[in-house]
């Protein structure tokens, strides 16, 4: 236990730090995110397909797609130099594309998931093939993005070689899915018949309740440490970006992934259907690679590890990351560990 003057002390040392930081706030300047350079290649309303330039003399022959989810923004996978998934995939010779969503606003309200799908992604796909001059390519998908290349992969087999899907909810009815319990009553026909599209913010500050002392509280205290540091100071305030950098929800295709996903669990239960499609996961019988977060709050591991019980493909392969959702992304090992073990399984099943 401290003493009074030890106390006083703490306070003196945190008032001074908070002090200096305000002076270092002020001196940050922008916040950049995005180390990677790209080129925009395809655009349809509101989505921007962008292919990344090679870091590598002889990248690889089939290119990989990332499919990232629609609640937040896809640059998480690129924030920064030395924190960057995607730049780890190109400096293992991959030749990469990413699906940029955009904002949805009051003109995409009736978007819903075929739309997504079989509409903005099946175009981008069909775009990368021809570029390329052949039949199919590299999917990956990271969270929710997972999920729609699960979906997508089931309702067009013929255009996916090889499947990579990354800290993916599959099974949504798992005891441990906090996130699951909270929307499994949720009248989302009132949300989205009262609000239209669902506001990001709303949205965000549900993630963020699901650890409320640490993602509200504690990290702001903490970040007196390193006010003093404008290197450390200014990758705080990038991650900050992002977190609230939160895309509105189309409202149709947000009331079918609550409903159809977390509430009725078709993914798995059966009974899924995206446009005139059937989604069903034996119909994935292309290689796939799943990677999940031991300590993800957002996807349990559970959520995650159940896909191989459902999908009809002999060629499955896992990989368990010790962290958590966000830091698969972002952390020093994730950065060392995660673009290498995708790029050696997806070149192990290259043509």
């Amino acid at each position: 236990m401290l003493r009074p003057d030890q106390i006083v002390q703490e306070l003196t040392e945190f008032n001074r730090k908070v002090a200096a930081g305000i002076g270092a706030l002020g001196q940050i300047g922008d916040i950049d995110v995005g180390a990677s350079e790209k080129d925009p290649v395809y655009q349809e309303d509101k989505v921007i397909l962008y292919r990344f330039r090679s870091r590598t003399a002889d990248p690889a022959k089939v290119p990989l797609l990332i499919v990232y989810a629609l609640v937040n923004r896809p640059y998480m996978a690129d924030l920064q130099e030395d924190r960057s998934m995607i730049r780890g995939l190109l400096d293992q010779g991959l030749d990469v594309y990413l699906i940029d969503w955009g904002y949805p606003d009051g003109a995409d309200r009736y978007l819903d998931l075929d739309d997504y799908l079989n509409g903005y992604l099946r175009r981008c796909v069909d775009f990368i093939c021809r570029e390329h001059k052949l039949p199919s390519l590299n999917l990956l998908g990271i969270c929710q993005g997972g999920t729609f290349s699960l979906c997508f992969s089931a309702m067009h087999p013929d255009k996916v070689l090889n499947l990579v899907t990354m800290v993916t909810p599959v099974d949504f009815h798992t005891p441990d899915n906090v996130l699951g319990r909270w929307v499994r009553d949720l009248d989302v026909d009132l949300m989205v018949d009262t609000l239209g599209n669902v506001p990001g913010e709303l949205l965000n500050w549900s993630f963020l309740s699901l650890k409320p002392f640490r993602l509200t509280g504690q990290k702001y205290i903490d970040m007196a440490d390193i006010f003093e540091d404008p290197v450390k100071l200014k990758n705080f305030l990038r991650m900050e970006k992002w977190i609230f950098d939160s895309p509105d929800q189309a409202g149709e295709a947000y009331r079918q992934f609550i409903t159809w996903f977390y509430q009725e669990n078709r993914l798995v239960a059966g009974g899924l259907r995206i446009g005139d499609h059937a989604v069903d996961l034996r119909r994935i019988t292309m290689p796939l690679f799943n990677v999940y977060a031991t300590e993800d709050h957002l996807v349990p591991p559970a959520a995650s590890i159940a896909l191989e019980q459902h999908v009809g493909t002999k060629d499955y392969t896992t990989m368990a990351f010790k962290g958590g959702h966000i830091g698969i992304y972002v952390s020093g090992r994730a950065q060392k560990d995660i673009p290498r073990g995708v790029a050696d399984w997806l070149k192990a099943r290259m043509p």
